[in-house]
């Protein structure tokens, strides 16, 4: 069993309102001059070794986690 972390986010020519939101209630607190963009992260448990962990995740998050027209996604392994 591996662990695989799918980090999803907006490509950078999409508007990100949620972040724009962040960054304007963060300015209104006083920490402005922070760019933020907001995007999720997806842990899978897959059965397998590592290799063959990643290629199913890989395959996952092309099927069903993203949306490749305003999304990217990284795949990374999580060490527990």
């Amino acid at each position: 069993m591996a662990t695989i972390g799918v980090k999803v986010m907006p490509r950078e020519v999409i508007l990100d309102t949620q972040g724009r939101a962040v960054e304007q209630t963060l300015a209104r607190g006083g920490s402005g001059g922070v760019k933020v963009r907001v995007g999720k992260f997806i842990e899978l448990e897959v059965e397998g070794d590592e290799a063959t962990a990643m290629t199913r995740a890989k395959q996952i998050a092309d099927s069903v986690l993203h949306n490749p027209l305003i999304e990217t996604y990284t795949l990374e392994t999580v060490k527990k």
